[in-house]
Formats: structure tokens, C-alpha cells, sequence
């Protein structure tokens, strides 16, 4: 493993929780191997590109990293209707790329997500495409792409460190919305997982008073993260108890995942 930097940034409005200060750890890694990233994620690191990063909060604890333990992942009635209605969707898994279909389709699902979400103007260039998804993640990084009747309909990043995968970052297109094409990447992913023998998907962080962020929770077995541990420091996951659960939170919907962050921005977080 080879690190460039280390640092915390400062404080700022937090885009997840209005009322609170939010602050980010992040680290530059321009190579890990697949091994050091696997202890990344049980310590609480996302990936977007060479740039590793968690919450750095001191004031507050509810960003909190979630994992499903695939093997247990059930796929009741409700996960097997959205499989069923994507059923004439190709996957494919291959090495992360940009093409200009790539880069068409991200556009379009961010001009899609700034009307109907609100979400801060994005122009989408090939750089930032590829300092964000294709930098970094050498032999681990994965693209999980879907195509209908031979178009590109939607892409998912996706790292797969061995022995579990972490879900980055999913983007479609606009027409596919009504099938609900997160929930339906998320089982992918999850089969892709389970099919290799992997016992864990890491979704990220979950923030139970966030709705946009609280969906994760429904996807069970899962564990979280007790707190965000220092050098040295063992990581300790367990089961939330119920109470931690908000019952809205179950419900199955269309996910819209959240930008990729910017160092030194204060519009967007980490997904």
C-alpha cells in the first residue's frame, strides 16, 4: 500500500442531516491491494477512486457503516418482483471503462436527478469520470453494466476485494426508473457476492433519521459499524436492535443514490 496524504477536513454543513456539522477523514491511495482494502471496509472506508474516506464527526455518530451478510440475504416476495419485472435486462461484470455511451448516460441521469431531486448542477466530464470510478481499484474494481435490447441502461461500480464486495456507486437511465432499477442492481450485486462464496456486501452508510439514506436497513441480515475505530483499534460490528430501525424504513422503493463527494465541497456527502 502506497499513501499520498491523510487528513481531516474542516467542519461544514452536513447535506444528510441539516441540524448538524459534518467533517470527512479522507486518505489518497494511488495503490492498495485487495487484501489492505478488505481491512478498509471493516474499518469504515468507502472508495471513490484513489480516495478513501469516512466520517470524521466529533460531534456526532449517526453515519453509519452497514454491511448485509449475503449468504444469509433472503430473497422474498417483494426482491423477487423486482427481479421478475428486469428479467429482460443483460448483466454484464467486466473491469471498470468510459465510453461515450458512459459518459451520455451518467449525464443524462444527473440532469434527470437535479429536477427531480434537487441535486446540485453536474457537468459530467470524461476527468472527473474517471478521477471518481476508473483511478485506483487495480485487479479489484468492477463494472457492473446493464444493457436492454443491447443498450446501456444503466452502470454500477462495484469493488470485490475477495471476500466481499462494496457497492460505490449506480447510475441509469431515466426511463428505467419504474422498474425499480437500484433495488434491482443491489440483488445483482448481492447474487454476484453470494455466487463466489462472499459473506459480506457493504452498502455503505446508513443514517436512520435520513430517508434518502435510511433504506439500507431493509436489506437483512446486516450489521453495523459500532464507531469508527483509530489505528490500533479493532473494529466491532453487531446487529442494530429494532428500536434502532425506523419502520419507514422498510419499505421497498426506487433508490436514488447520492453523488460521489468532492473534497472541500459542501454540497454533497458520502454515499
Amino acid at each position: 500500500m502506497r499513501e499520498l496524504l491523510r487528513v481531516v477536513e474542516a467542519p461544514r454543513h452536513c447535506s444528510y442531516l441539516p441540524q448538524e456539522v459534518a467533517t470527512l477523514e479522507y486518505r489518497i491511495i494511488p495503490e492498495i491491494d485487495s487484501a489492505s482494502y478488505s481491512r478498509f471496509l471493516t474499518r469504515g472506508y468507502r472508495r471513490f477512486g484513489i480516495q478513501f474516506f469516512r466520517p470524521g464527526c466529533r460531534w456526532c455518530c449517526r453515519c453509519r457503516s452497514i454491511r448485509v451478510r449475503v449468504h444469509d440475504f433472503a430473497e422474498g416476495r417483494r426482491w423477487r418482483r423486482v427481479l421478475k419485472q428486469n428479467e429482460d435486462i443483460e448483466v454484464v461484470v467486466r473491469p471498470p471503462e468510459l465510453t461515450p455511451e458512459h459518459l451520455a448516460l451518467y449525464g443524462r441521469y444527473h440532469r434527470f436527478m437535479e429536477s427531480h431531486r434537487d441535486w446540485p448542477h453536474h457537468d459530467p466530464r470524461p476527468q472527473s469520470y474517471s478521477q471518481a470510478f476508473l483511478l485506483g481499484g487495480e485487479g479489484f474494481a468492477r463494472e457492473v453494466a446493464y444493457f436492454r435490447g443491447g443498450r446501456l441502461v444503466g452502470c454500477a461500480l462495484m469493488d470485490d476485494v475477495g471476500d466481499a464486495v462494496s457497492l460505490v456507486y449506480f447510475y441509469y437511465a431515466p426511463e428505467w426508473r419504474e422498474q425499480s432499477p437500484g433495488v434491482f442492481s443491489i440483488l445483482t450485486q448481492f447474487r454476484y457476492a453470494r455466487e463466489r462464496g462472499y459473506r459480506y456486501a457493504y452498502l455503505g452508510y446508513w443514517i436512520p433519521e435520513n430517508r434518502s439514506m435510511s433504506y439500507k436497513s431493509q436489506y437483512r441480515p446486516h450489521e453495523i459499524l459500532t464507531r469508527y475505530p483509530a489505528d490500533g483499534e479493532s473494529p466491532e460490528w453487531r446487529e442494530p436492535a429494532p428500536s434502532e430501525i425506523p419502520a419507514g424504513s422498510l419499505h421497498p422503493s426506487v433508490r436514488d443514490l447520492e453523488p460521489p463527494p468532492r473534497h472541500g465541497t459542501r454540497e454533497r456527502n458520502a454515499s
